[in-house]
C-alpha cells in the first residue's frame, strides 16, 4: 500500500477526500488561530469565539473517528 494512501483508506478516504478534510481544518485551524492572538492584543474582542471554535472543531474530529472506527 501506498504511503500517501494507507492512513486516508483507514479512515475510509480517498487521498484527495482526506486532503480536502485535512485541509479545511487546516485553514479553520489558522483562523482559530488568529482570533486568539487578536484576542490576546484586544480583549473585548472574541471572548468565547475561540473556546468555542476549539471546541467545535474537537467534537468534529472526535465524531469523525468514532465514524471510521464504526466502519
Amino acid at each position: 500500500m501506498n504511503i500517501f494512501n494507507k492512513h486516508p483508506n483507514s479512515v475510509g478516504e480517498s487521498y484527495f477526500e482526506h486532503f480536502k478534510k485535512a485541509w479545511s481544518f487546516g485553514i479553520r485551524s489558522l483562523n482559530i488561530s488568529f482570533r486568539a492572538f487578536a484576542h490576546a492584543f484586544f480583549p473585548f474582542l472574541y471572548e468565547h469565539g475561540t473556546s468555542d471554535k476549539i471546541s467545535e472543531l474537537h467534537e468534529e474530529l472526535q465524531q469523525r473517528k468514532r465514524d471510521s472506527e464504526e466502519s
